[in-house]
């Protein structure tokens, strides 16, 4: 077989499959509007003074069923090693939004113990997404630097931090008259921690593991 008719098949091989992409954005859209379900009822929200243990659980679920996926499934690990590690990347972009935590706090309705570190390291690792991005694109094997896993590191760091920071406030501020993590668990912010936050999460996962050809 000649070099360009080996690079034709390997160049196919590589596409994400049709089928298993229109999978995977029809199950993102039936999980989003679960959330968005259970969010608009309350299925969420726990009572004052105890871990938020429903968020836990809501996040956890798509996440186990990403890491079953990845380890049973070929044809879904053949689809994730294909997606282009620079819009993975770039989707990071939209943390910056962490943002509104600050200005939630600013305005009351969050406690700063959980927004301001939640809030900065968002919007640090946003800011940070498109540099990488064009990095990315100018040299494809910068995804195998020590400074690209740091920064994915850091991402999923953040992550952790959130929901301890999360989970402290939720058993320590039991007044009602003070900011609380409550709205957390409501609409629309509800949507951070059960779709948006193991979204992200799994997008880092891939940037880590994404193999270089």
């Amino acid at each position: 077989m000649t070099n360009s008719a080996s690079q034709t098949v390997s160049s196919f091989r590589n596409k994400p499959k049709p089928l298993v992409g229109y999978t995977v954005a029809v199950i993102l859209a039936v999980w989003l509007g679960l959330v968005l379900l259970l969010g608009a009822s309350g299925a969420y929200l726990g009572a004052p003074g105890q871990p938020p243990l429903r968020i836990f659980v809501g996040a956890a679920v798509p996440l186990t069923l990403f890491a079953t996926a990845m380890r049973f499934s070929h044809a879904f690990r053949e689809f994730v090693r294909a997606v282009d590690i620079r819009l993975i990347v770039a989707i990071q972009g939209w943390r910056f939004a962490g943002f509104g935590f600050i200005a939630l706090y600013a305005n009351h309705a969050l406690p700063g113990l959980f927004a301001w570190p939640a809030g900065l390291g968002d919007m640090a690792i946003g800011m940070v997404a498109p540099l990488w991005t064009v990095a990315l694109i100018s040299n494809p094997q910068a995804a195998a630097s020590r400074r690209f896993k740091l920064w994915n590191a850091l991402g999923i760091l953040d992550f952790v931090i959130a929901f301890s920071t999360a989970t402290i406030c939720a058993m320590i501020i039991t007044d009602p008259g003070a900011p609380s993590i409550a709205p957390m668990g409501q609409l629309p912010l509800v949507l951070v921690p059960e779709f948006m936050v193991p979204l992200f999460l799994m997008l880092h996962v891939i940037a880590l593991m994404k193999r270089q050809d």
